[in-house]
């Protein structure tokens, strides 16, 4: 069950994207890639970048902040148990080889 409190910090953070975010947003949404992904979507306890409950798809685009990050390592560990599959991608992966990195998303899909 999704609280006002999530729902609101995933509206701040949609509103706040980082421009790798942004930019891989324009090309997840409307269903482009041949599946429906949401950003920055309450699962849980946690707001997962974005995702394809169809396919049970997470995509994280991760800063510096995020290396070795031990609640990063607990809310996947929790994700996983929950059945999805999470692909992170550093911010300037997306930046600069972002095809390189939608080939990576589409692999997962087609899985």
């Amino acid at each position: 069950m999704k609280t006002k409190q999530q729902i609101n910090r995933a509206k701040l953070l949609r509103k706040n994207s980082t421009d790798a975010e942004r930019l891989l947003w324009g090309k997840l949404r409307n269903n482009q890639l041949g599946v429906k992904f949401r950003r920055q979507e309450p699962i849980g306890k946690y707001i997962v970048d974005f995702v394809c409950f169809e396919k049970k798809i997470i995509i994280e685009v991760d800063g510096g902040q995020h290396n070795e990050n031990v609640r990063d390592k607990n809310r996947d560990d929790w994700l996983y148990k929950n059945g999805f599959r999470i692909l992170r991608f550093w911010n300037s992966d997306v930046l600069k080889d972002t095809e390189g990195v939608l080939a990576q998303i589409l692999k997962e899909i087609k899985g």
